[in-house]
C-alpha cells in the first residue's frame, strides 16, 4: 500500500514541475457561423455550423463544429452530421428532417475552412400540403488576409 502512495506522489510532483505552454496571439483570426430552423404542423428541424481559424507565425489552427435535430409528433424524424478533414481543409455538413404525412420541415448547414477562407450556409424549409412552402437562407463568408 505504501508503494502505491509513493508512485502516486512521484507522479503528482512530476506533473507539478511541467512548465506551462505559452499561448500565442493570433496575427489574423476569423469565425463564421450560421443556423436555421423550420417548423410546420407537428414537425420541426434545426441545424447549425460554426468554424474558426487563428493564424500565427507557426501556421494556422482551425476548428469546426456542426449539429442538428428534428422532431415530430407522429411522423418520422432524422438528423445526421458529417465532419471531414482533408489535408488543409475542414468540412462539416448537418441535415435534419421531420415528416408527418405530407407536412415536413428540413434544415441543412454546410460549413468549410480552406486556405484562409471560412464559409457557412444554412437552408431551411417547411411545407404544409396546400400551402406555399416557407424557405430561408443564411450565409456567412470571411476571407482572411494573406500574411
Amino acid at each position: 500500500m505504501s508503494r502505491k502512495i509513493l508512485f502516486t506522489s512521484a507522479a503528482v510532483i512530476a506533473i507539478a514541475f511541467v512548465p506551462p505552454a505559452l499561448a500565442q496571439d493570433c496575427d489574423t483570426a476569423g469565425t463564421v457561423g450560421t443556423g436555421g430552423s423550420a417548423a410546420a404542423g407537428g414537425t420541426s428541424a434545426s441545424t447549425l455550423g460554426t468554424a474558426g481559424t487563428c493564424v500565427t507565425d507557426d501556421g494556422a489552427t482551425s476548428s469546426i463544429g456542426s449539429g442538428g435535430s428534428a422532431a415530430t409528433a407522429d411522423g418520422k424524424a432524422q438528423s445526421r452530421t458529417q465532419i471531414n478533414e482533408n489535408g488543409d481543409q475542414l468540412k462539416a455538413k448537418s441535415r435534419a428532417q421531420a415528416m408527418d404525412q405530407g407536412t415536413f420541415s428540413r434544415s441543412q448547414t454546410k460549413t468549410r475552412v480552406k486556405d484562409g477562407e471560412l464559409q457557412s450556409r444554412t437552408k431551411s424549409m417547411s411545407h404544409v400540403p396546400g400551402e406555399k412552402p416557407a424557405m430561408d437562407r443564411t450565409e456567412s463568408n470571411i476571407v482572411l488576409p494573406n500574411q
